[in-house]
This record gives C-alpha cells, structure tokens and sequence, in this order.
C-alpha cells in the first residue's frame, strides 16, 4: 500500500531516496515524506500530493544532504492526506523517526497509554504511535527498544527507523507487509519492493515475518524479535532494468498492456514440454493429483476474476468441482474444507494481506496450498507449500493488466495437467488444446494491432455515465474483469453482469444511449447471448459485441463487433480481454485521468 526506500553507505541518500520513491509511487500517492541525518540531527520534509511535490521542496534532494536516510509515499489509512499525517512520523523531539507500512490494531489503546505518560500526539497516525512507543522503550539501544514494540503491537507493519543516536545505522522490520534489504559496494538499502532499488543493486535479502534488520554503511545484519541473530541468504534480481521504466510508453498500463505476448510466452513455454504439460512447482506426484476431489480458489479483485475462469476450465477439462471465494469473505466465513481439498491462492504480488491469510488459514487446518505468484520471494511464495511463479516481470500501473494474462494462463496449464492425470481428455483433444495455447501469444499480438479502431470507439464514449457488460459462462468472468477495469482507471460506473440475470431487474437500469459490451465466445450459447443483445437493444442501449471470427450472425444484434482469432473456447479469456483493457485505457486518458496511479488505490493491498 506504501512504499518506503532508505539508504546508508558513501553516497548522498536524499536523491537515492527520491529516485527508489518515484518507482514504488504506484503504491501510494497521496503524500510523501524524507528524513536524513544531516551530521547533527535527523532533518524531515514532508508534503501532502504527489512526489513531485517533495521533489520540488528539497530540489531534487539537495536541500537534505546527509547519507543515511528514508522515505515514504504515502496512501492514507489512519488520517486524512496531509503534511502533517504524512511520514516519517517522529517522536517529540524528532530524534527517532519512523516510516511505516500497515496498520497497528491496537493503537488506539497504546495511544491512551501514552497519551496517559505525557506523550502528546500531532497527527491522526497509527504510526506516530510507534515513534513515541520507541521513545518510551528507547535506553541507548536501537535493537532492544524495537524488539520490546514488536512485542506490543498488533497488526502489520514494514518499518524504517532512524536514531539520532545512531548515525550510521538504519533500522528495518517487518510482519505481513512486504519490506526486502539490498546491498551493494556504497551502501545499503531498504524498500518495499524491487523496482525501487534495481538501479542500484540485484542483490537482496527477503525479511520474514518479525525480523529486524540492521544496516551500516559496509555492515548488515538480521535479528529475530528475541534479538538473536540471523543468517540469511541473499537472492540475485534477474529482471531487466528496464523492465521498471516506460521504454517510450506514455503510460505504463499502456507498456504493460503491450508487453502480454510476451508475458504470455514466458509463462507458457517452459511448462509445455515434448507435448505434455511439466509444472515442476507443484512438487506433487501424478497420483498425488489424481486425489483431488475439490479445489477452493481464493484471491482478490482481478486475480478473483482470473480465478472464476480457473472455475470454468478445470471443471470442464478436469472435471473438478472448483469453489472460488473473495478472499476477504474466505478467511471469516469459516469455510468447509473437505478431505482431498487443493487450496489454489492467486495474487500478483504474493503480499496481498486477505489472501496470505487464506494461506495461513488452509496450512493450519492441514491442507495443501498451491500459490499462484508473480513475485519472487514474496510472502505468499514462501509460505505456501508450493508455487507457480507467473513470470509476467515488474508491473508498475496499479491496474493490472499482464499480471492477469498471466494468472489466466497458469490456470489454463494447471487444468491441462489435471486433466491429464485425470483421463479427462483424449489424444485428439490434447493436442488441439496444446495447439491454441500455443497460439495465444501471437493471436494477442495480432489484436494489439487494433488499438486505433478501439480508440476512435472508446472517444464516443468519454461522458459515459454507465456502461453494462454481460456474458455467460466464461464470457461472465471476462465481463467481471473488463468492468473492473474500466471503472479503476476511468471513473465511470460500470456492472458486470451474468447476461441470463437480466430480466431478473438489472435491465432496469439500460436507458436510451446506454453501451452494453456483450461478450460472445462460447459457441454453445452464441444465440441465448444474442437474445439478451436483442433485449438490452430494445430498451434503447448501443451494444458493442465481442466475439469469435465465425459469429457473423450476432451482427443483427450488434451495433459495433470486435472479433476475435478463433481458439480453444476455454481460452477465449485471453484474448477477449485485450481490447477491453483497450478500450479502458483509451476512455481513461480521454476523460485525463491520472491511468497508472487511479485514484484512492494502491497497486498492492496489503492491509484489510
């Protein structure tokens, strides 16, 4: 939800620390805040809006110099957008400051505590609860006053930490909210994802849950809460710098956008081998899989959506019964977890906080848990029993556009493989399935070349004021996740809806002018979609189909079509949603909204 960079070592850390800002702002973005040791005290600006704001108060940095520091983008939970909410908070004296990611649950009561002790407070944070609670536990020693408040507190928090007292060291923690350690010949670093240090180093350290780190300038170290030391072992970063910049792009939705053929390719090509389907992650035997009796699929937001796509495929080609559930709804409905169960979990950034509690949840009751991931040494990654790595590379637009191509695909393979063991298909069906799923990545490519022509549509309809999708079967959960994503970036109020329900109220809402999308790329049910066109139509709505290059008839029924290569109808997801990220994007930046950093949204949720 926030992001936070700090450096130490033999460089000025203030411009460090603005760069490593600027490549995590799509997780926070309301204020932004810098502390740095300047040789004779820590020296703070904050600011509420956007980076640029900072940027332009302390000119690039060069108003704080000093060469230990850290920093924060800020995305408000606990008060309002301000300069005075924003971090780092400090305590009274402002020779302890903090910066901090999550939520403390109990601080309203460790306020009153401290309120109680004479501690005044300057802000509506949860934060500045930290700064006065290591105030209150501070005795000369950094790491003991932190273990004594990681004793306390509840809830989640990455944590950046200077003491006055200690120049030339920085302090880290963390628990369920992601926070790496990086190193390099200047210095040390320390972020709340990769992007925001890959300049600077490709080695780095994952912390677990409830460890503190340690840095110096030429020094690292790790300890638990108990203060005993830790070894760790750092990772080599093998992503391509560029991979985290816009290449020329005018968004990075937009680069990402055209970056899913490639993005598909790489999650597919290793995993089809000598014809037949190797996932070597899910470290489970041939007869291990032939065990499953039922899959529950828990995720949130666009990984939900590609989760009810993975409901479709595996039960048609696995024949699988497959629950799917918000996470959020999973973890407190005290779910019903049969014997034989596959827990499947599917999150981008493998620190989504509903979800990897799911995990947890699922381990604790004893059953396996499949993690479906695009980031290396995440939380979700290390904690379920085994992972599938999707292989999509740093997405930076809060909207996810290749990291669901993504997830998508790796539920196209888990379904074949299942379907394999399982007997569920023949030969001749085998090898027609492996044969579109080949194609994906060039037919993607293909409708990427209709950006114009979905561009001069999407402009007709920048004052939109609702816009409907409807489809059926796996056409629905295409629907589900092309509304999503136009009402994240445009604004604009948008339903998905299961194109039968229609007559059960929702055609209520169509009036004269209205755009209905309806989605069309399941053969079996071409005409009950075409009925529901034919009755959004007389209510006065402007329908726009998106369908299969043999459905010429939906053309009596359709006031604009957009068609599609033809595949395999399981994997009509992958490319029916290409022009509707289209689509959305378009209508975004015609209506000028800010498309990678959307309003009161942050790329990776990881508080509830």
């Amino acid at each position: 939800m926030c992001g936070i960079v700090g450096y130490i070592g033999k460089e000025q850390a203030a411009p460090i620390i603005l760069d490593g800002l600027a490549k995590l702002e799509y997780r926070g973005y309301d204020s932004a805040g810098m502390a740095v040791f300047d040789g004779k005290a820590i020296r703070t600006q904050k600011a509420a809006g956007r980076l640029k704001v900072l940027e332009n108060l302390t000119r690039g940095g060069e108003t704080m110099p000093g060469v230990a520091g850290i920093g924060h983008t800020r995305w408000a939970t606990h008060g309002a957008p301000s300069d005075r909410n924003a971090h780092p908070q400090g305590n009274g004296s402002g020779t302890i400051v903090v910066v901090h990611n999550g939520i403390i649950e109990n601080y309203i009561p460790l306020k009153k505590k401290l309120t109680d002790k004479g501690y005044e407070f300057k802000s509506e944070t949860d934060t500045e609860v930290l700064a006065h609670l290591l105030d209150y536990y501070y005795r000369g020693n950094p790491l003991e006053a932190i273990t004594k408040v990681l004793h306390r507190v509840e809830g989640s928090y990455a944590l950046g930490i200077l003491f006055s007292d200690h120049p030339d060291e920085i302090y880290a923690a963390r628990k369920d909210s992601p926070l790496i350690v990086g190193k390099n010949d200047s210095g040390c670093f320390i972020a709340s994802d990769v992007p925001a240090i890959l300049k600077y180093t490709r080695t780095v350290y994952y912390m677990d849950n409830q460890e503190v780190a340690v840095l110096g300038p030429d020094s690292l170290a790790f300890y638990s809460v108990d203060q005993e030391e830790l070894k760790k072992e750092p990772s080599v970063i093998d992503w391509d710098a560029d991979a985290a910049e816009k290449a020329g792009y005018e968004h990075f939705m937009l680069k990402e956008i055209y970056e899913q053929p490639r993005t598909v390719a790489d999650t597919l090509s290793p995993r089809i081998q000598n014809n037949d389907i190797v996932i070597d992650e899910l470290k489970m035997t041939d007869e291990e899989l032939k065990q499953i009796r039922k899959i529950h699929i828990v995720a949130c937001g666009s990984a939900y959506h590609a989760g009810v796509t993975g409901k479709y495929v595996i039960e048609n080609l696995a024949r699988i019964p497959v629950e799917v559930d918000v996470a959020s709804e999973f973890r407190y409905r005290e779910p019903i977890l049969e014997e034989g169960a596959l827990i499947i979990v599917i999150s981008q950034s493998g620190e989504t906080a509903d979800t990897l509690a799911a995990v947890r949840e699922s381990k604790a009751r004893g059953f396996q848990v499949l993690g479906i991931v695009n980031v290396v040494g995440s939380s979700i990654a290390r904690e379920a029993d085994c992972c599938m790595y999707t292989w999509a590379g740093p997405e930076i637009a809060v909207a996810t556009t290749k990291a669901y191509s993504a997830q998508l695909v790796a539920m196209y393979l888990l379904a074949l493989k299942l379907a394999k063991v399982r007997g569920t298909v023949d030969g001749a069906k085998w090898k027609e399935l492996l044969a579109s799923l080949r194609c994906l990545p060039d037919q993607i490519e293909l409708l990427l070349g209709q950006k114009e022509k979905i561009q001069h549509f999407a402009n007709r309809y920048l004052g939109a004021r609702d816009i409907f999708f409807i489809g059926r079967g796996i056409d629905y959960a295409i629907s589900l996740e092309a509304s999503l994503k136009l009402k994240e970036i445009s604004y604009i109020h948008s339903e998905a809806y299961a194109a039968g329900e229609l007559k059960h109220g929702t055609i209520s809402l169509i009036e004269d002018g209205t755009l209905v999308v309806a989605l069309s790329t399941q053969q079996s049910l071409y005409q009950k979609t075409i009925s529901n066109m034919v009755e959004v139509k007389a209510r006065g709505a402007f329908v726009m189909a998106v369908t299969n290059e043999e459905n010429k008839a939906i053309e009596k029924a359709a006031d604009y079509v957009i068609y599609l290569p033809e595949t395999n109808p399981c994997f009509s997801n992958s490319l029916a949603i290409i022009p509707l990220q289209l689509f959305a994007y378009y209508v975004a930046v015609g209506r000028g909204c800010d498309v990678d950093k959307p309003r009161n949204l942050a790329k990776s949720v990881t508080v509830e």
